[in-house]
């Protein structure tokens, strides 16, 4: 399995610190042809609120991240209140389990969809987006899960276009809600080899990495991309 790297403030320097104790281990994918179903998405991504990270600009989420795999239209995966799909390029769509999240982003007039509404929809086309983003989702999911969602989305994403898997570091999965198992550069390398992504870049955002066991903002940011036709 890849090596874990990371980099501080932002940089592009591996970052080989161990686990905070107690920090449960990565465990590899299992292996394909027993995944269910994309739909069985369980979480949408947690927006959480806390009085450090109003330090740091809250909006757009992710906007920093959306620049790194370029300005085109933008599938997300785990949409619910909108507020990053807001910022995307026109024609970028939203899927998310919750309803009540779909019939909010619409009433801002966006275009979201639960997942099933979006494989029966004009939107489901392959290649038809420039990039994917997933952020604060992956941790909710089981190891089968998380390969099937990438399986299930990625091919509706341009050959050379982007991907981008976001999840949460130490504090932010201590605070749940309800996460399934830590999922730090290790396993999101992983997931992207499984599904034919090509790794462009790993880092940790908005601060380095030590911040991560303390700060809830924190995030491991994966950069792939879909390997161009």
């Amino acid at each position: 399995m890849p090596g874990r790297t990371d980099s501080s403030a932002a940089t592009d320097r591996p970052d080989t610190a161990a686990p905070a104790p107690g920090t449960p281990a990565a465990r590899p994918p299992h292996p394909a042809g027993t995944t269910p179903a994309a739909s069985t998405v369980r979480r949408s991504a947690h927006r959480r609120r806390t009085a450090l990270p109003r330090l740091l600009p809250a909006r757009p989420p992710f906007a920093r991240q959306l620049r790194r795999i370029g300005p085109g239209r933008v599938l997300e995966i785990g949409c619910g209140d909108g507020d990053t799909l807001a910022a995307c390029a026109p024609g970028s769509v939203g899927i998310d389990h919750d309803p009540r999240a779909v019939a909010h982003c619409r009433a801002r007039g966006l275009a979201a969809y639960t997942a099933d509404a979006f494989l029966a929809g004009p939107h489901a086309r392959p290649g038809a987006f420039d990039a994917l983003l997933t952020a604060h989702v992956l941790q909710h999911l089981d190891d089968e899960q998380v390969e099937e969602l990438l399986r299930a989305y990625v091919p509706y994403v341009r050959p050379g276009g982007g991907v981008l898997l976001i999840t949460a570091q130490e504090a932010g999965h201590r605070a749940g809600p309800d996460p399934v198992r830590f999922t730090d550069f290790t396993l999101l390398r992983a997931f992207a080899a499984s599904a034919g992504l090509a790794v462009r870049r790993t880092y940790s955002h908005p601060l380095p990495r030590s911040a991560g066991r303390v700060l809830r903002a924190n995030s491991f940011v994966l950069v792939g991309q879909v390997p161009p036709g």
